[in-house]
C-alpha cells in the first residue's frame, strides 16, 4: 500500500473575459467529471512559484509573466477510490504570448506523457456534478474577480 502523505501542489489560474483555463478530469469510481487549473506538484527544493513556471512550460510549452499568489487552499478528497490530501498554492499569471487568449483550447501533455486539452470555461460550467477543484477555488476566484 502506498504511503499516505500530504502533497504540496501549485495551480495557476489564467483568466480572460470572465473565463479561466482548466483541464477536465474524470473519476472512474464516482463516474463524475471535474475541472482543475493547470499546475502540479512542488518538487523538493523548488518554490511554489518556480513550480508553476516549470509546470506551465512542461505541460503547455508556454512562457508566463506577472505571477502572483492569490491564496492557499487545503483539499481533502477521494479520487478513483483513493484518499488525497493537498495543500494548494493558487497563483494568477499572464501568458507572455497574448494570442493564447484567442485560442478555444490549448493542447498539453502531462508529466507521464498523456495528452490533454485545456479549455476556457466560465462559472456556469462548474456544477455540483462537475465541480471546479480544489474545494474553495471558485469562491477564491470570485472574491478576487478572476471568475464571473
Amino acid at each position: 500500500m502506498a504511503e499516505q502523505r500530504i502533497r504540496a501542489l501549485a495551480l495557476c489560474v489564467f483568466h480572460h473575459n470572465g473565463r479561466i483555463l482548466v483541464n477536465h478530469f474524470h473519476d472512474l469510481i464516482k463516474q463524475q467529471g471535474f475541472f482543475r487549473p493547470v499546475g502540479g506538484g512542488i518538487e523538493f527544493g523548488e518554490t511554489s512559484a518556480e513550480a508553476i513556471v516549470r509546470e506551465v512550460d512542461e505541460e503547455l510549452a508556454l512562457a508566463i509573466t506577472d505571477l502572483s499568489l492569490l491564496g492557499t487552499l487545503e483539499s481533502l478528497f477521494v479520487y478513483n477510490g483513493k484518499p488525497g490530501h493537498e495543500i494548494v498554492q493558487v497563483y494568477d499569471a499572464v501568458f507572455s504570448d497574448a494570442s493564447v487568449y484567442q485560442q478555444s483550447h490549448l493542447d498539453g501533455r502531462e508529466s507521464n506523457g498523456a495528452p490533454f486539452i485545456a479549455k476556457w470555461h466560465d462559472s456556469s460550467s462548474f456544477t455540483e456534478q462537475s465541480p471546479l477543484v480544489p474545494n474553495g477555488l471558485s469562491e477564491l476566484l470570485k472574491k478576487t474577480d478572476r471568475l464571473k
